[in-house]
């Protein structure tokens, strides 16, 4: 695995790579206040067959905190320059949590970029939008997660700190998820823990119901965090879908000018 450093448009980004040309790529992105960390069982259980570069957004995990809080298409837009650096196209792009929503949004900016688009435990509810009831739910859900993944999880918040939580948790309340899926060309696939108080089974079938070619897979007996406590098993999903989203031709955007990010809601 090779690290590298990333200055986007004034924004930090660091990234982990394992290679393997020919092989399908997948890119995996971590959601609010999180970091690489917990993405490292998924990311080696994924590179054993296939070439995978996990992210790390500006202001969480020990990544410098940039002077403004960049919206979910600005975010986008810069971690597409990301993956320009890293070479990357036709990946399968992996959301988790507030990860999904960068992860479509960058689908919608640069379709040459993109394979299919995987959102794990994907928000927010647009019936359960309110910050307390978020809380709420993610305080529920913390309260069963294993131990160890709590000491990462809480490690990472204390890097991230509440004032780029609160600035970046703004934005994640805002964005339409259910909206833009809508307007994605490639095959989507909604996963989620099938205790997943964050996600559930409800909003996701909703989400669905808005694209044409969206596909629903749950891990039986995990919660909001299953890729890190069935890796093996979110690995198998990941791969069996990607199997089905077979490698198109796109026209290439142009990296300098890409598509206009459009105005955060």
């Amino acid at each position: 695995m090779t690290t590298r450093h990333h200055s986007v448009s004034n924004l930090s980004f660091r990234s982990f790579s394992t290679r393997r040309p020919g092989a399908t790529v997948y890119v995996l992105v971590h959601g609010i206040g999180m970091s690489h960390r917990y993405f490292r069982r998924l990311h080696d259980e994924l590179a054993t067959d296939a070439e995978v570069h996990t992210i790390d957004l500006p202001g969480f995990g020990g990544v410098p905190t940039p002077g403004r809080s960049p919206g979910i298409r600005e975010m986008a837009g810069a971690l597409a320059g990301v993956l320009d650096g890293l070479g990357v196209r036709e990946a399968v792009l992996v959301g988790q949590s507030m990860g999904s929503q960068w992860v479509v949004e960058l689908a919608l900016q640069r379709p040459d970029l993109t394979r299919a688009v995987v959102a794990l435990g994907a928000v927010v509810d647009d019936r359960r939008r309110g910050a307390l009831t978020q809380a709420a739910l993610l305080a529920r859900d913390s309260a069963l997660e294993p131990p160890r993944l709590n000491g990462i999880v809480v490690s990472d918040y204390l890097r991230c700190g509440p004032v780029w939580y609160a600035r970046q948790a703004r934005h994640m309340l805002r964005y339409p998820i259910e909206d833009r899926v809508a307007e994605l060309a490639v095959p989507l696939l909604l996963t989620r823990g099938s205790n997943d108080p964050i996600a559930s089974q409800e909003w996701l079938q909703r989400l669905a119901a808005r694209t044409t070619n969206a596909e629903i897979a749950v891990i039986e007996g995990h919660r909001h965090l299953a890729h890190f406590t069935a890796p093996r098993e979110t690995a198998e999903r990941l791969r069996a879908f990607s199997s089905r989203a077979r490698p198109r031709s796109v026209p290439a955007a142009d990296p300098a000018r890409g598509t206009p990010p459009r105005p955060d809601r």
